[in-house]
């Protein structure tokens, strides 16, 4: 039974970084997708960024496109995100998630069947 656990999360001023982790317990081959899926309080799950199995394509939403960079070391079977100049409405727990095969519809959640617990981000102004 594959786990993930996320790490990294924390409270930082706006402007700052943070750097995400998300390790998998059991074996996550590099033939599957990845991505980190944020969700604030009274809104929905919203995707962020995702990896493709190889690693070579990654893709981001607009609203985090250039400030967050999404990269993975398949035999470390950890899959990281580091966000950079942050701002409050990144605030939200942030979630790592595992789509079995290659990346389809990447952003929307319903297509991911493995998540962790989840990681607080808090951006203060």
């Amino acid at each position: 039974q594959v786990q993930l656990v996320e790490s990294g999360g924390g409270s930082v001023q706006a402007g700052g970084s943070l750097r995400l982790s998300c390790t998998a317990s059991g074996y996550i081959s590099s033939s599957n997708c990845m991505g980190w899926f944020r969700q604030a309080p009274g809104k929905e799950r919203e995707g962020v960024a995702v990896i493709w199995p190889g690693g070579g394509s990654v893709y981001y939403s607009d609203s985090v496109k250039g400030r967050f960079t999404i990269s993975r070391d398949n035999p470390k079977n950890t899959m990281y995100l580091q966000m950079d100049s942050l701002k409050p409405e990144d605030t939200a727990m942030y979630y790592c998630a595992v789509r079995w095969g290659q990346c389809y519809l990447p952003l929307m959640a319903s297509e991911y069947s493995i998540w962790g617990q989840g990681t607080q981000v808090t951006v203060s102004s």
